[in-house]
């Protein structure tokens, strides 16, 4: 499935502030409430926490996937790595994006660690 936006960046946690950026306004696009913005705020700093590589592969790209939906915004976060580790699930980032979403995920693609969660707008029409 293609997704409605797509945002690449260098793999360097200076940039996750950019990515969050670009996530919190299209909330607000999407109409969510500034307590949802701020949940998927904090939500993609984890996620992209959890996949910035310590030894990033040559030309990787933080790459950040919106999928738009009513009321709700799916967004997956990936970056290839020279060995990626899976997440532990018991980890504090970990714990912390899944009290923040609907649900969330993680997978290992040959070299690319991603990880995918969901959000949900609590505004009423």
């Amino acid at each position: 499935m293609r997704p409605d936006a797509e945002l690449r960046l260098p793999v360097d946690p200076a940039f996750v502030s950019v990515l969050r950026a670009t996530a919190v306004s299209m909330a607000a696009r999407l109409n969510f409430t500034v307590d949802d913005i701020e949940d998927l705020r904090m939500a993609v700093s984890e996620a992209a926490g959890l996949v910035l590589p310590e030894q990033p592969a040559e030309s990787s790209d933080l790459l950040c996937e919106f999928y738009f939906g009513t009321d709700k915004m799916s967004v997956r976060v990936s970056a290839r790595s020279e060995s990626p580790a899976p997440v532990d699930q018991s980890d504090f980032a970990w714990q912390v994006l899944s009290a923040l979403t609907v649900d969330a995920s993680t997978v290992i693609e040959s070299d690319t660690l991603a990880v995918t969660f969901s959000v949900q707008s609590t505004a009423t029409s």
